[in-house]
């Protein structure tokens, strides 16, 4: 299926760039995950038993609500633009009406990824370069403490991972990375998505 067959598929309308950037210079402009790029990382990745699954940088609820409709699984979007935050609202809505259900594990919070407090259950976070290198830093630390506190399996999906992104992971952390899917018919060799996982 092509973008706009996924689109009609779940009921919903996240297509489109973010025109100009963020007011935030550590905030990256918006720009939806491609549904080609996830049908090809679940050929290759399974989720872990259990995943509750949260998009930091959710825009306005693709990944979310795929994953939800592929897998049944509980997730969650962070998305800090309240612009983007009513759109995923709207989306999941139009999204529950074609599935003729009254509630689905899916919810959306409008505040800054780095300010979500990380629960217990979460264990798959999905990132497409949404902010600084700082910022990750950020979440990370937030993710390895709620580890700490909770030990669990945990992934990091990335998609288009920065650089420093992988720096950082590889050698200031326990994640080791455990899939890699170069995406087919891809030139540049950053379009690819790689999975990380932490495991006590």
């Amino acid at each position: 299926m092509n973008e706009a067959e996924f689109e009609k598929k779940l009921n919903i309308q996240t297509a489109g760039f973010q025109y100009g950037f963020p007011k935030l210079i550590d905030y990256h402009r918006y720009e939806p995950t491609p549904y080609e790029a996830m049908e090809q990382l679940f050929e290759q990745y399974s989720l872990p038993e259990h995943a509750h699954c949260i998009d930091i940088g959710c825009g306005k609820g693709r990944v979310p609500i795929y994953l939800h409709a592929k897998f049944h699984v509980p997730t969650k979007g962070i998305e800090m633009d309240q612009k983007f935050f009513i759109e995923a609202e709207h989306n999941r809505e139009m999204y529950l009406q074609k599935a003729r259900k009254k509630h689905i594990p899916i919810e959306f919070l409008n505040m800054l990824g780095e300010k979500y407090e990380i629960q217990r259950k979460d264990n798959v976070f999905f990132f497409f370069n949404p902010f600084s290198i700082a910022i990750f830093r950020k979440v990370l630390m937030n993710i390895l403490l709620s580890f700490e506190q909770s030990p669990r399996k945990i992934h990091l999906i990335l998609y288009y991972p920065a650089p420093d992104y992988m720096q950082m992971l590889q050698n200031d952390t326990a994640f080791e990375l455990i899939t890699e899917v170069h995406l087919v018919g891809k030139k540049n060799e950053n379009e690819r998505i790689v999975v990380f996982e932490m495991s006590y």
